[in-house]
């Protein structure tokens, strides 16, 4: 049943968005059954990434997540993700490093390149590394949420993604900000501090504002620059 990316019509299984995690758990069975060891959760660590965890893991216990670890996170993010190996042993969480460390790329492109060209920085820290994971794998997962942006509200269950040439699954779409935290409470999971401190998202601590109390979730994310995606997400069409 494993789809291609090149055959693959655009359609999907029927997922019961309305069932206790709004279809979130039925796409991860269905991915998990349908690409097995073809699959990888590229996770940011953010609040969505921790429940994401938590349903992967009822679901797959043994899967293998990647963290694109650009060398410029927050200490925070690095302890969060040591806890969450502890509380979940048999996930095989891999830290991917790009080709330079942050002192080489300085050496190389000048100091402060995410100031003076952070598209080429995430390019190099982050775009690159994923392209490196996902090579010949047939899918990945992201915590993607409709509710996020507005280049978000048209993303779908499964996506086809021109960039990394695969299937782009997204459990989450349909969950609120509110339900991601009441998740988290309800099953105490662990959740970067950095989130009680006004960032409802969180990535390179040198691109990371904290946000005032109403604007749109991203809005620390490049605060200075004409920028709002690192383009991971750039470039993927709809499933529909």
């Amino acid at each position: 049943m494993e789809w291609l990316y090149e055959s693959w019509s655009g359609e999907e299984p029927e997922f019961n968005q309305h069932s206790n995690t709004k279809g979130a758990l039925e796409v991860l069975d269905w991915a998990y059954q349908t690409y097995k060891e073809d699959i990888v959760y590229a996770c940011s660590f953010g609040v969505e990434g921790v429940v994401l965890i938590d349903l992967i893991s009822r679901v797959n216990e043994e899967a293998k997540i990647v963290f694109l670890d650009t060398g410029l996170h927050f200490e925070e993010t690095y302890q969060l993700i040591e806890k969450v190996k502890a509380r979940y042993p048999k996930l095989k969480i891999k830290m991917k490093q790009p080709e330079e460390s942050v002192e080489e790329q300085a050496l190389s492109k000048g100091e402060a390149l995410w100031e003076k060209d952070p598209g080429q920085c995430c390019n190099l820290r982050k775009i690159v590394p994923l392209h490196e994971e996902l090579d010949g794998v047939s899918a990945w997962i992201s915590g993607l949420r409709r509710e996020q942006s507005p280049l978000r509200q048209k993303t779908n269950y499964l996506n086809r993604d021109n960039k990394f040439q695969s299937i782009k699954v997204c459990p989450l779409i349909h969950w609120t900000w509110k339900e991601v935290w009441r998740y988290v409470y309800e099953k105490d999971l662990p959740y970067n501090p950095l989130h009680d401190q006004g960032y409802p998202s969180i990535g390179c601590a040198v691109c990371t504002e904290r946000v005032l109390s109403g604007s749109d979730s991203r809005a620390g994310r490049w605060a200075s620059q004409e920028k709002t995606e690192c383009g991971l997400h750039l470039d993927s069409a709809s499933s529909r």
